[in-house]
């Protein structure tokens, strides 16, 4: 399910002034020309060009692809308009003005095949590409040129356009095993795909809880694997798990599976499979029980998770299996690529199976990693032969890179950046900045997510090429995509919600160059953009209308300090900080602003004297080492730092949810962590703040102690005592630690990671964590 806690962390443009404005400085007014992604160059011009009952869309004679082309330009135009122009096929030459002309042109090194040129006049359009793929992509544009809502007497405003894509691998993925989705709206899906020039459509097929393709050698993939007994209700991090009971599944027959394809191609998109190995594979062992390690029986998933039951490596009818579904898979998908999944492999079972240890003698292989690796590297050489090329997640880097194989680098930028060092490609695709199934508010106003915190600015503020990485190295990663997991995604309108706006943002950062990326400028572009949404019914989210309250703390104030955000233009903030609702008479903000005291913040935004979005609320608790300078003997986890060790006295509380940025993580080393308070007080008191979550091995400290200190130099210890078991399951303790009122400036607190000794002489590598945030000091 790609939850491993470790992820839970060009060219110039010359525009005039009006560009220079649009590209790097103020952003533009709501009348400004507004396409997603920003092209390359954009110059305006004067008039615009009139969509009127006798335009007509002129294509190349005897072209059937460039008349599909014009159609579904003629559609879109239908769609905004009310007009339809006829296409019509027409040899080059003097046409009637008053038209729109889709060209082939001669071969320019400079477009490359997806690259496109649009030149709207006030007698004619002319859109040129290289191939018919750049034509296609320049529809797009038009159609966003287009009004979003159709409007009679519509034009396109005049305007000269050279543009092509920063990267090759613009992707999407959906995740259809956790839930399925029926091959309509699948259809749906790469419609939006289509409408942001994306080019790649990842496919999620198989997993531990549905197995979605039809496999006509293995009847029982589908049949027994597509479908399990039970579905979890809530979150699978509570206490006691709740199912439903109910009977779910279904698939998709090949036939299904080309009709999607010829769909995706006919829009310029590569659809890319993923039948998941050796991991994730509960569906189809449940089906074929005699390809596990141990025989089974088993059933298919009804939770979320990571099961200890994978394909057996050392036994030959695993891989004469999988080399028969690949088969029938293989001529389904035209794209060269095939994901083979290879993440989040458990070795238990292999560490115990007498077939897998005879394969890692037999192979001189050191251990279950090279098994894998022997494992992926056998599968890609059958791949190879067939004319295929494999990706994986970034975990088939363990034990050995397959000679040809491309990594998906999920887990943050490392396993991307150490791929292409091995001049191998990549796709970036981490958790922090694509996981689209992560919440994209406040988790308290959002739908029920797997956690995590991913708003719209931070997927615009992803860099997909690390700048760790050499000029040579660079060329190696090809792109990067979001990803959409299911678990908490049932419905075909929860799936909108999840990936609008948030695609948009995707789009920009992987078609225009890095240096015209402006954050202001996007959030007024996107304003027609929601009008397109509403207009195409889609469900998209309005969390970006949503304040966004960040506090920092400012250790010479002893404050935090409050800016209240919005990832949309337009709408005012305002807000109270009493706990009441806002109304358009409280405070108006206007600037960030200091907090000394302990409050309520509510804020929401207003447009046109209406509510624009939820109000937002964020309770802040003064204390005595409020905002005050604080230091950690140990750095936590780079993935979960927070705002680092500020954090800890921020006065805000964390939630159930590691990413969410209150955390502070630490894996296998101990929270040493010292405030000072900047003068002598008295103090009696700390409350120390902890997650468990025993699913991903974050557990309460062993012990706690404290230490304080009036020079900072020579420490007393006041307290120290093991800490209480806290009740199964997810949750928060507060851990109280009390004593004789003393006088001291600096604070040592200690909380023992829970990290289990080392087995034998050989040293464990960490894997327990502790999450710690807000010490209160009394």
């Amino acid at each position: 399910m790609k939850r491993k806690l470790l992820a839970s962390v060009t060219a110039l443009m010359s525009l005039g002034c009006w560009a220079t404005a649009y590209g790097q400085q103020a952003p533009p007014s709501q009348s400004t020309i507004a396409v997603i992604p920003q092209p390359v160059r954009l110059t305006p011009g004067t008039g615009s060009f009139a969509i009127t009952p006798n335009t007509k869309i002129y294509v190349g004679p005897k072209n059937d692809e460039l008349r599909r082309i014009g159609q579904s330009l003629s559609h879109e135009v239908m769609r905004a308009t009310g007009v339809q122009p006829p296409v019509v096929a027409a040899a080059p030459g003097k046409q009637p003005a008053g038209s729109i002309y889709l060209k082939i042109t001669a071969p320019a090194d400079t477009l490359g095949a997806e690259g496109y040129t649009l030149s709207v006049q006030t007698a004619q359009v002319v859109l040129a590409a290289n191939q018919p793929q750049g034509l296609y992509l320049g529809t797009q544009t038009i159609r966003q040129l287009l009004p979003a809502q159709r409007t009679a007497g519509a034009s396109l405003p005049a305007l000269e356009i050279v543009d092509k894509p920063r990267y090759n691998w613009r992707g999407m993925h959906l995740d259809v095993s956790r839930h399925f989705f029926s091959t309509d709206f699948v259809k749906k899906y790469i419609n939006y795909l289509a409408l942001h020039k994306m080019n790649t459509f990842h496919w999620h097929l198989t997993d531990d809880q549905g197995w979605r393709i039809e496999i006509k050698k293995y009847p029982k993939l589908t049949t027994v694997g597509g479908y399990r007994e039970g579905t979890l209700i809530g979150h699978y991090g509570e206490k006691v798990p709740r199912y439903d009971n109910v009977r779910y599944g279904g698939f998709y027959t090949q036939e299904q599976i080309k009709e999607v394809v010829k769909y995706a191609q006919d829009r310029y998109i590569t659809v890319v499979p993923e039948i998941e190995m050796p991991g994730h594979a509960l569906a189809a062992l449940t089906a074929y029980p005699e390809l596990s390690c141990t025989g089974g029986p088993f059933k298919v998933g009804q939770t979320w998770g990571v099961y200890d039951d994978i394909f057996c490596a050392g036994n030959e009818q695993t891989f004469a299996f999988l080399q028969d579904v690949l088969t029938e898979v293989m001529p389904l998908f035209p794209s060269k690529i095939v994901h083979i999944g290879g993440d989040e492999a458990p070795k238990t079972r292999w560490k115990t199976c007498p077939k897998c240890q005879a394969r890692i003698k037999a192979e001189h292989l050191q251990d279950e990693h090279e098994l894998q690796s022997y494992f992926v590297q056998r599968m890609e050489k059958f791949m190879n032969g067939k004319g295929k090329t494999i990706i994986g997640w970034d975990e088939i880097l363990e034990g050995g890179l397959a000679p040809n194989a491309a990594v998906m680098s999920w887990r943050g930028m490392e396993g991307g950046i150490a791929a292409a060092k091995q001049k191998h490609q990549v796709v970036m695709t981490p958790g922090e900045f694509v996981y689209f199934d992560h919440a994209q508010g406040d988790p308290s106003l959002e739908p029920l997510s797997i956690g995590g915190y991913l708003p719209l600015e931070k997927v615009y503020s992803f860099e997909p090429t690390p700048p760790e990485l050499t000029a040579a190295e660079r060329k190696y990663v090809i792109g990067a995509q979001a990803n959409l997991w299911t678990e908490y995604i049932p419905t075909e309108q929860q799936v909108e919600y999840m990936v609008l706006p948030r695609l948009s943002a995707l789009a920009e950062v992987l078609w225009t160059p890095a240096n015209l990326k402006n954050w202001e400028s996007f959030k007024v572009r996107m304003q027609p953009q929601y009008q397109r949404f509403a207009a195409l019914g889609a469900n998209y989210a309005k969390s970006a209308f949503n304040v966004r309250q960040q506090f920092v703390p400012d250790t010479t104030k002893g404050a935090d300090v409050v800016s209240l955000l919005l990832d949309a233009t337009g709408p005012q903030i305002h807000y109270t900080l009493d706990g009441a609702a806002p109304t358009l008479s409280s405070p108006t903000y206007t600037a960030p602003f200091a907090l000394t005291s302990s409050a309520v913040v509510k804020a929401a935004s207003f447009e046109n004297g209406q509510p624009a979005g939820k109000m937002t609320t964020t309770q802040v608790l003064a204390h005595k080492a409020f905002a005050t300078p604080t230091k950690l003997a140990s750095e936590p986890h780079k993935n979960y730092r927070g705002t680092g060790p500020l954090t800890l006295v921020d006065g805000l509380k964390g939630s159930l949810s590691h990413t969410d940025g209150h955390w502070l993580g630490f894996l296998g080393s101990d929270l040493v962590a010292t405030l000072d308070l900047k003068k002598a007080a008295e103090i009696s008191a700390v409350r120390s703040t902890f997650l468990q979550k025993p699913e991903d091995k974050i557990l309460l400290p062993t012990t706690l102690e404290v230490a304080v200190s009036i020079d900072g130099r020579t420490y007393k210890t006041v307290y120290s005592t093991p800490v209480a078991a806290a009740q199964p399951g997810t949750g928060i303790s507060e851990v109280k630690a009390d004593w004789k009122k003393t006088k001291a400036r600096f604070i040592r607190v200690t909380a023992k990671n829970a990290q289990p000794p080392a087995a034998g002489t050989s040293p464990q590598a960490p894997d327990t964590w502790l999450f710690a945030d807000e010490l209160v000091v009394q």
